[in-house]
């Protein structure tokens, strides 16, 4: 009869919250020696079974069939996983994908999955049930028959902290009992693992019967607490977070698969210099420890034998914006060794054109010098280091070194305006937005009032932005399809050079279209639609890539987006950055580009983003120039409702709209309500109210008259009403 499975050292302390996390970390460690991918696969559940209690102890546990993906970002919403948390939990899934659809994994995947996913579980239980816990070192797995040096190396850095640190009773027991397998005759391990495996599935199995059961019972008590004892546990996840313990060499893989992501190949493992790694034709390579006279660069990505970046990787507390001062240094000593190639280069001291530091934490604006990517192009010494939010690709760094940006600006300075067929002010417009951009400026804010043409203007800007190269692919972000509907129309009829309009000179992609094609030069998009494929993609293959554009133009940019609120000194220590920053800038800073704001009415919260209008042309402007007409003198309406509110008593019978039928139900109130004029036409709707509205505009208005009124209504409702009683009071 076969005798009890080993516990897991690395895991055990799991079992009291769900003995199949305990269960699985074990499967991990038993396949790893033999069967890395399947290692992976159990690492995946793992990470599955994980997010659905966490999701279940904070009353998020909609449904059993909810995927990972979706509960990654629920629980992000909720405030409850950092950036760098929702990354591990993010790689354990995409590992285990490739083990499962592609039989992908190594032994050196496998550790390092072991390894996050024990960080994960550190997290989970300091986030859930003891803030103090102290895990004691990650003990190895056994040796895998065919282990890299590099990875041999590895194991005998972590056992060699194995041996130094004080192990709980329960480590030391499971180290011991290690240590007496290994023993065992080949036959006799091969006969125990399998006993093992046998007895772990098994429980595995008889327990994930009984989960969904048992994750209902956990919602339904997290759903009957209070709202502020859920933050309290939420914000405890987040404090924990602060404290994963993530060595060089897990930095480094994290890092690899960032890179990876993006398009690189990369295993800083074994795709180093000293391993005999070298650029190649049609490769995309992220080669690591490359040689240079100032010492090695850990990474030096190569586009085919064109060697085009240098990154210096560090350990996740460190600085990462001083650090772009070592890849200066490599990218200053580096020589060409065998068949790469420069190109273009030296840039001053400069011999690689992009620099690259990272210390694989995600974007955090709050601690900006200490997360993200910082990225600085070093073919102009007037060039400031920036951090990006992702890595650019390999197509995007060769887009971004065929750009000239002095000729680009010196063709704008010599391009003709007399084609544009605009006024003096959109002229004058224009010729700040492109002065400002040649000043170094990344954000510029042009204020012209309503009716002044400002669409028409930024046809005009954009068409020279895009004829001269200094830009190669621009978003239009609309916060509504209609206002982008209008915009694309305008693009699709303004006639500019040879009697063509944009549209018929350069490709355009519209609201449907996720991703810009390569050829793409304008790209229509909702703040809605794209913060929809930043934050909830379909698949990691929709997501959009940082430098999917170089230039973000945002039209009628003060409406709908809010101030980021104020942070306290305790919330920056662990707050995510979702937790207070407003979505429209979110999705601005998702992409390393210019961004150029249009608006009529500039608000705090604009200039914030924006800095101070570049131009402004007022409404009193046009007004005196002959273009806009004045206003009259403002009319009060004043009605007997508006001053005095409605009041319905108690069982008083009104019509209520069902919004799912569309039709007016009778019912009798419960009890008294009352409603101010602020609440008309949205809580409730009177039509006496607007008839007498629209009977005294329509005495005020003569139809025959040049000039324009626009009249504002709250919803839909409202406005079929007012267009039926304004049409029968100007018959009248």
């Amino acid at each position: 009869m076969a005798q009890g499975p080993r516990r897991s050292a690395n895991f055990q302390f799991l079992e009291p919250h769900d003995a199949l996390l305990g269960a699985l970390g074990a499967q991990a460690e038993l396949y790893f020696a033999d069967d890395p991918s399947t290692a992976l696969i159990k690492l995946r559940q793992f990470g599955e079974v994980l997010a659905r209690r966490a999701a279940a102890l904070l009353g998020e546990f909609t449904s059993p069939e909810a995927s990972q993906l979706d509960l990654i970002n629920r629980l992000r919403d909720q405030g409850v996983l950092t950036p760098q948390v929702r990354q591990l939990f993010h790689d354990l899934r995409r590992a285990g994908n490739a083990a499962a659809h592609e039989a992908k994994g190594s032994h050196a995947d496998a550790l390092h999955q072991l390894k996050m996913a024990r960080e994960l579980g550190v997290w989970f239980h300091r986030a859930f049930k003891d803030k103090n816990f102290k895990p004691g070192p990650f003990i190895p797995p056994s040796d895998a028959a065919n282990e890299s040096r590099a990875m041999a190396s590895e194991l005998e850095k972590l056992r060699g902290e194995v041996s130094k640190a004080r192990l709980s009773v329960e480590q030391a027991q499971a180290l011991a009992e290690a240590e007496a397998r290994q023993r065992l005759s080949l036959e006799e391990r091969l006969h125990r693992d399998q006993e093992e495996r046998a007895v772990w599935q098994g429980l595995a199995e008889d327990y994930e019967r009984k989960l969904n059961a048992h994750l209902s019972q956990v919602q339904a008590q997290a759903e009957a607490k209070p709202a502020d004892q859920l933050k309290l546990i939420a914000d405890q996840a987040q404090e924990a977070a602060e404290h994963l313990d993530l060595s060089e060499a897990d930095t480094r893989r994290i890092i690899d698969g960032q890179l990876r992501t993006a398009g690189w190949e990369a295993n800083s493992l074994e795709m180093t210099f000293q391993a005999g790694a070298r650029p190649q034709k049609g490769r995309n390579l992220a080669i690591a420890e490359w040689p240079t006279a100032n010492g090695p660069a850990d990474y030096v990505l190569f586009s085919g034998l064109d060697v085009l970046g240098v990154v210096e990787a560090k350990r996740k507390r460190r600085d990462v914006m001083a650090s772009i001062e070592q890849s200066k240094r490599y990218s200053e000593g580096f020589e060409v060794r065998g068949d790469e190639q420069l190109v273009g280069g030296p840039w001053g001291k400069h011999r690689v054109p992009f620099l690259f530091a990272t210390n694989g934490r995600p974007y955090l604006k709050q601690l900006e010098q200490k997360s993200g990517i910082w990225f600085l192009d070093a073919r102009r010494s007037t060039n400031h280091p920036r951090a990006l939010q992702g890595w650019c690709t390999p197509d995007g760094l060769r887009e971004l070194l065929r750009q000239d940006q002095e000729r680009a600006e010196a063709a704008l300075r010599t391009e003709p305006t007399d084609y544009l067929g605009l006024r003096d002010y959109q002229l004058k417009a224009i010729a700040a937005v492109e002065q400002a951009l040649e000043d170094g400026r990344r954000q510029a804010l042009v204020a012209m009032a309503t009716g002044t043409g400002k669409t028409r203007t930024f046809i005009g800007l954009i068409y020279r932005l895009i004829k001269t190269a200094r830009f190669r692919r621009v978003l239009f972000i609309v916060d509504r399809t209609a206002l982008g509907e209008q915009a694309m129309s305008a693009f699709e009829h303004a006639v500019l050079e040879e009697l063509k309009t944009f549209t018929q000179i350069f490709d355009v992609k519209g609201f449907e279209d996720l991703r810009p094609a390569a050829e793409t030069k304008l790209h229509f998009a909702t703040v809605q639609g794209m913060l929809k494929r930043i934050l909830y993609p379909s698949q990691d293959e929709d997501r959009p890539q940082v430098d999917d554009y170089d230039c973000i133009v945002i039209d009628e940019c003060h409406r709908g987006y809010t101030l980021d609120r104020e942070m306290s000194d305790v919330e920056l220590t662990f707050r995510d950055q979702g937790d207070y920053i407003s979505q429209y800038r979110r999705v601005l800073e998702s992409f390393d580009a210019v961004k150029i704001g249009l608006t009529a009415t500039p608000a705090l919260h604009t200039t914030e983003i924006f800095g101070d209008p570049v131009y402004q042309y007022s409404y009193r402007e046009a007004v005196i120039d002959g273009w806009l007409v004045d206003h009259e003198p403002p009319i009060r309406i004043t009605t007997d409702l508006s001053s005095k509110g409605i009041h319905f008593k108690a069982g008083e019978k009104v019509a209520a709209l069902n919004r799912e039928t569309q039709q007016l139900d009778l019912i009798h109130l419960p009890d008294e309500l009352d409603f101010d004029v602020v609440d008309f036409n949205r809580k409730v709707q009177t039509e006496n109210f607007n008839k007498v509205v629209c009977d005294e505009l329509a005495r005020q208005i003569d139809p025959n008259d040049d000039g324009k009124t626009l009249i504002f209504c709250a919803t839909d409702e409202h406005a079929d009403l007012v267009v039926k009683l304004l049409k029968a009071a100007l018959d009248e």
